[in-house]
């Protein structure tokens, strides 16, 4: 059994672009830049960035040029595909592309955009009130009430 699965986590280096295919189903590209950072020998910080064409389709093609945009962060999970074709100068072309099978959007803004020049006191008022809404039985557990 062979196995052709891919998991990202990165940013969106462009605004999705939708097409349809002939037979009318939807798809979807854009650009996807990953980083790693590790430590040279010498102990200064190192960076490393990938970038990856992303291809989606149907409602998942849709979903995506709906709600994100360039900088969006974006976690996709898919197969690698190598597609090959001949130019309209005469030259073989070939392009490497993930195919998204699913995918998950990160935090609304985009992830690694510069924060909001918004006073954090608006900042406040417009975030939802998550610890409001946690209900806390008011009974107590003791320690005799546990059977093991």
């Amino acid at each position: 059994m062979n196995l052709n699965k891919v998991f990202l986590i990165g940013n969106l280096t462009r605004d999705p672009e939708l097409r349809s295919l002939p037979s009318g189903q939807a798809v979807v590209n854009f650009g996807l830049a990953t980083n790693r950072m590790w430590k040279g020998k010498d102990g200064s910080q190192q960076k490393q960035v990938e970038f990856h064409n992303i291809v989606m389709f149907g409602r998942l093609a849709e979903i995506t040029k709906q709600y994100l945009t360039k900088g969006s962060m974006i976690m996709v999970e898919g197969r690698i595909q190598t597609r090959s074709w001949q130019g309209q100068d005469g030259q073989k072309k070939q392009r490497t592309e993930i195919v998204a099978e699913a995918m998950q959007m990160g935090p609304r803004g985009g992830g690694n955009r510069a924060p909001s020049a918004e006073s954090p006191a608006k900042q406040e008022e417009e975030a939802p009130e998550i610890l409001a809404t946690v209900e806390y039985p008011e009974d107590e557990i003791k320690p005799e009430d546990i059977p093991f």
